[in-house]
């Protein structure tokens, strides 16, 4: 028997699901924004320990070998970085110069 102007099972089922659909789309927005948020923190990382890092452009036909800081756009590494003990390593050999742009040997010279 149902009781005037109660609410059926159908139309409270109905509202449930709408309402856990809007918690879903809440839940999935959510969820992309922390992804976004990861991703931006770990780039972020990334450009940090390029920063204190070092690179060696190989040497190429006619040119010397060139050292560059983690970070110069100059040259993109393929391989991993350098640490500061062997920039100053790699600075020191007669076959290596530092790039003009990003100076890497100021970083070296920082103790």
């Amino acid at each position: 028997m149902s009781v005037p102007g109660a609410i059926s099972d159908l139309d409270k089922n109905r509202a449930l699901a709408d309402w856990l659909e809007w918690q879903l789309r809440q839940v999935r927005g959510r969820i992309r924004e922390l992804e976004v948020r990861t991703e931006q923190e770990r780039r972020a990382r990334e450009r940090a320990r390029a920063e204190q890092s070092w690179k060696i452009q190989p040497r190429r036909s006619g040119e010397m070998a060139m050292l560059h800081r983690g970070g110069c756009g100059l040259y993109s590494a393929q391989l991993g970085f350098l640490t500061r003990e062997e920039a100053m390593i790699a600075l020191a050999e007669p076959d290596i110069e530092p790039c003009q742009i990003c100076n890497p040997q100021t970083g070296l010279e920082q103790a």
